[in-house]
């Protein structure tokens, strides 16, 4: 009897050790540090896209226009980047406007496993785009994005810092006694859709402002009038030494012209050598923000994945002009 009742007996409070079945504890601050990088990396990267005066220009070598037509000739969709590179315009602003709604979703809380898909979506298009021939696979930052959307695709926001929660909770604070689940449904759609509406015009308006003074085109660079494929990029005064400037060459390229001393001119094209990404200067080299490649004042190579130097453009001092050779 005593044996029977030993067996039989409920669990003591003080006994801590989980049933083999029961799941896990999970809490729910553990995605936010998750949440928070890849909706501020996504809002931050559609808003750079916006603010790059060269993003939709068709004739730009650092245009999304250059980039798909690059991408789409090693890109496994190939076929549909090519198509897509026929309207850049639409499928640029869709691309940006996609990342700052993804970002803007995720870090409030609205429809967070939508705005997951779309992340997962979007960083699974660049992978299978811009990053597809870097090797090791794991150099490119795309995949990783990928994979990062994967838990709040899972999970959601979990109702933390969550503003489709506080809108549920609300609208069911009001309906009326009689209203059917689904009009609340809608009602939370509804008004996410009108959050979401007015967020997109009002970022819509301000960059509206900021670009207004962009319209106009750029002044082309003055040319030598000795010859036609010369062209005149700075007056030496106008470079100090240390610096760099950038330029377009006569064939339409894009460029940097450096001084790293008082009689020293050299000049690249803004062209990673990995995968055609637009370089950009940093301290007295150059850097790709694409896959992180590094570049010295001279062109060489100083961090991979690029393997290759920097294109050279031959420049020359002519009546105190520094021009292409």
């Amino acid at each position: 009897m005593k044996g029977r009742l030993l067996l039989s007996r409920e669990p003591s409070p003080c006994e801590t050790t989980p049933r083999a079945n029961a799941p896990l504890p999970i809490p729910i601050w553990a995605l936010l540090p998750l949440r928070v990088f890849l909706g501020g990396t996504f809002l931050y990267a559609g808003l750079s896209k916006i603010f790059d005066t060269h993003y939709l220009d068709h004739t730009s070598p650092l245009g999304v226009h250059a980039q798909m037509l690059h991408a789409a000739t090693t890109s496994p969709i190939g076929p549909l980047v090519s198509f897509t590179a026929e309207h850049p315009t639409i499928i640029g602003l869709v691309i940006a406007f996609g990342e700052i709604a993804v970002g803007l979703g995720t870090l409030l809380g609205l429809f967070t496993r939508i705005a997951a898909l779309g992340g997962f979506l979007l960083a699974l298009s660049f992978f299978l785009t811009v990053s597809w021939t870097t090797r090791p696979y794991y150099f490119g930052a795309d995949i990783v994005f990928a994979a990062a959307w994967t838990p709040l695709l899972i999970a959601g926001d979990a109702g933390l810092f969550s503003t489709t929660a506080h809108l549920r909770a609300a609208i069911r604070r009001r309906r009326p006694p009689n209203d059917a689940p689904d009009d609340a449904e809608r009602r939370i759609l509804l008004w996410g859709g009108l959050i979401t509406a007015t967020a997109a015009a009002f970022g819509g308006g301000v960059i509206a402002l900021s670009r207004r003074t962009t319209t106009n085109p750029e002044p082309s660079q003055p040319t030598d009038p000795g010859t036609n494929s010369r062209t005149v990029i700075a007056a030496v005064s106008a470079v100090a030494v240390g610096s760099s400037t950038s330029f377009t060459t006569p064939n339409g390229s894009a460029a940097y012209l450096l001084r790293p001393s008082t009689d020293t001119f050299l000049a690249f094209l803004a062209d990673c050598t990995h995968q055609g990404c637009p370089i950009t200067p940093a301290g007295s080299g150059f850097r790709c923000p694409c896959h992180g490649s590094t570049f010295d004042g001279n062109g060489q190579v100083t961090g991979g994945p690029a393997t290759k130097p920097l294109t050279k453009v031959p420049v020359q001092v002519v009546d105190g002009q520094v021009a292409t050779a």
